[in-house]
């Protein structure tokens, strides 16, 4: 008899989950844990010392022999240090299993091993991981065997945060207080707690791991830096939600059931628009553990792929001429008592409270836009912003025909009386039903558009964190919320106060909104007519960290320090002149080891056959020679690209540092590297595919 698979069968088992606590920990315990993650209180060492014993029998019980605090530096990646539960031995020789409550609230990492920004130097060496307890722990199955993962923020011995976690859940308080206050304005008492809800997609490529080994440039960067499209790429649109493979089929099964294993709601999974490129859907959850699971999808995606033979590319853009990837973040408000506050209802125009939280959210957005889109700069998405598949760098806010045209009734007349009904859409098939279709098309080419009841932000690069736009979000929107608070609160009108409020805010801030075509020429030269700043590249975008403007904002609700700002503005200076001398480096060793010796090889050969021809009879070789010819020339002009190159990289700029150092390696290195891109690519064009040496981008995307 066939078996059947079900989902709510494994899902969660292998998470310490709400579930499991229920079950396992005493009554007062588990209520009293309950209570401290609602109000956001302080864990007692009491209290703590029974939840790790319960928490490392589970563990056991999973197979567990260690435990880790599973915290996310500023590198990028997760960070992870493995005790096990053994302690002393015993006079008998044997040793017990244990954990206690301050090993599961407290560890100690090297904070000067990560990236501090000048916060920690070598010999101040002091951090610590302090457990969230509002993200469950979790076992996690792999060649270690069975490890207890409990996510956790880590800080410098001085308390300054060196995490994405850290600054996240400071944001989401600040945005709880300040929707709360709004809210009470508006006469809710029920609600108690408001949270950003958050479901990150994520893209990725996926090609056979052999050929990837294959390719240096690929394993060094993420990238390749040489490189062709095949004679056909996207252009068909052939593969997106195409029938997916049968071997990709297979790992995304393995991928689903893994990540249900780990509490991760995976739901939507199918082929994007580039070959070999696909994409992974979560539900979206309270922003605090969409983040964690984020990160989850992205080690599984990888750890998976290795077991199928194949590689997870989770560049933004790992080849030139196709889509990049990247991470939809969509982003919403939700009340304990049942309210998704960016839901417009029925009718938006009659639901003052939704449009007084829209024009807030478009106030936020309209004066941070340059914060917003730091928020998603890096140096793999200064490669894909702006091209078909993403957003242009320029922030804009697509509201949609219902809510645009509410906002222009305001704006004209001072008053909305209708909003525009969605209709029905008939297909002409009698078979086919009729239905109800949305108030509003999509915009796709929207960096910020509004999607029904929440707000997609689609910048964020496919690799990052999405901790960092989200800070940014709950930020901004608590500074919006806090401001209109402080007036709202003195009016003694409400309601008059409130509508002239939110069309004020509608006509300061409308330059914000766009609902056209983002990818035109024509938008580019509007959004620089209403002031709407175009920022192309990640050096360019980072010091919109450090304003006083910025500043001024973060710390008013304790989110970061002009300390920690000053501190991650360096590490991502850094950061952009490390990865670019990385890959520049790579492609001086792939030139001059592999493709220059494989091009001589070939000119050689192509020499000695036309020497032979012409030894042997008299025919025509002119289109051999004219072919050595442009052979010999672009080998030439390789050489001399990546003597430029290697100039470059080795002298450097020795008194450069921060931002003007990142300049030099945008401005001279890339520079540099496209230069000695161009003549190789033209070669692959012309050597013998044989004596290439390595897999091209046909045998990547297309032989899956």
């Amino acid at each position: 008899m066939k078996e059947y698979f079900n989902a709510a069968d494994i899902f969660g088992e292998n998470v310490f989950n709400d579930t499991v606590m229920q079950e396992r920990l005493p009554k007062k315990v588990y209520q009293k844990l309950k209570k401290t993650i609602k109000e956001g209180r302080e864990l007692d060492l009491e209290m703590a010392d029974i939840i790790a014993h319960e928490m490392k029998e589970w563990a056991i019980e999973q197979g567990a022999t260690h435990y880790t605090h599973w915290f996310q530096p500023l590198t990028g990646v997760t960070a992870e240090k493995h005790d096990s539960f053994i302690t002393s031995p015993m006079e008998n020789g044997k040793v017990l299993m244990s954990f206690s409550g301050k090993e599961l609230i407290k560890g100690e990492p090297d904070a000067s091993s990560f990236p501090s920004g000048g916060l920690r130097a070598t010999f101040e060496a002091r951090g610590y991981t302090a457990w969230d307890c509002t993200s469950f722990a979790f076992v996690r199955h792999d060649a270690a065997g069975a490890t207890l993962c409990i996510p956790t923020a880590f800080c410098s011995y001085t308390g300054e945060a060196l995490d994405q976690k850290t600054p996240l859940l400071r944001s989401m308080e600040a945005i709880n207080k300040q929707g709360l206050r709004l809210l009470r304005l508006f006469g809710n008492e029920t609600a108690t707690r408001i949270t950003p809800s958050v479901g990150a997609e994520q893209e990725y490529f996926i090609v056979d791991k052999e050929k990837y080994m294959k390719r240096k440039d690929l394993i060094f960067t993420g990238r390749t830096l040489f490189g062709v499209m095949p004679p056909k790429g996207q252009e068909m649109d052939d593969h997106y939600f195409g029938a997916i493979p049968p071997r990709i089929a297979a790992y995304m099964k393995d991928v689903n059931e893994e990540l249900w294993k780990l509490g991760v709601p995976a739901k939507t999974q199918h082929n994007e628009v580039a070959p070999a490129q696909h994409e992974l859907a979560p539900i979206y959850e309270e922003a605090n553990i969409a983040i964690d699971h984020n990160q989850l999808i992205m080690e599984v995606l990888k750890k998976t792929a290795a077991k199928h033979g194949l590689k997870c590319l989770l560049h933004e853009k790992p080849f030139v001429g196709v889509n990049g990837s990247g991470k939809h973040n969509n982003w919403s408000l939700v009340t304990d008592d049942g309210m998704n506050l960016l839901d417009p209802g029925v009718s938006p125009y009659q639901n003052i409270q939704f449009l007084m939280i829209l024009a807030c959210i478009l106030k936020a957005v309209d004066i941070h836009a340059d914060l917003l889109r730091e928020s998603a700069a890096d140096v793999g998405n200064d490669h894909r912003l702006g091209a078909n598949e993403a957003p242009p760098a320029i922030i804009s806010v697509f509201l949609g025909e219902q809510l645009q045209d509410v906002v222009a009734q305001l704006l004209s007349t001072g008053t909305a009386t209708h909003s525009l009904e969605g209709g029905m859409l008939t297909t002409g098939v009698k078979t086919l039903p009729d239905f109800e279709k949305d108030a509003t098309d999509r915009n796709r080419t929207s960096p910020f558009a509004f999607t029904g009841n929440k707000f997609e932000f689609r910048m964020v690069g496919a690799q990052d964190s999405v901790s960092a736009a989200n800070v940014v979000l709950n930020t901004i929107v608590a500074e919006a919320f806090s401001e209109a608070c402080d007036e709202l609160e003195k009016a003694e009108d409400f309601n008059s106060a409130v509508h002239n409020l939110i069309k004020r805010y509608f006509s300061e801030h409308q330059r914000i909104i766009f609902n056209g075509n983002g990818y035109s020429e024509e938008w580019v030269k509007e959004a620089e007519h209403r002031g709407l700043p175009n920022i192309k590249s990640m050096v360019d975008a980072i010091p919109a960290l450090i304003t006083e403007k910025a500043v001024k904002l973060f710390e008013k609700f304790g989110v970061f320090t002009r300390t920690e700002l000053e501190s991650r503005a360096e590490i991502l200076y850094e950061t952009y002149a490390k990865e670019i001398n990385i890959e520049a480096r790579a492609m001086i060793d792939i030139a001059s080891k592999h493709i220059i010796p494989a091009v001589i090889k070939y000119i050689t050969s192509l020499a000695n056959s036309i020497n032979a021809v012409k030894a042997a009879c008299d025919a025509d070789i002119s289109c051999q020679t004219q072919l050595l010819t442009e052979c010999s020339a672009l080998l030439s002009a390789s050489k001399s690209a990546l003597t430029k190159l290697e100039d470059a990289v080795e002298k450097g700029c020795p008194m450069c540092e921060g931002k003007a150092q990142a300049e030099f390696y945008r401005n001279t290195v890339m520079k540099a590297m496209e230069e000695l891109r161009t003549p190789i690519d033209k070669l692959e064009m012309l050597v013998d595919k044989e004596m290439w040496p390595m897999p091209s981008y046909s045998d990547l995307i297309f032989e899956v």
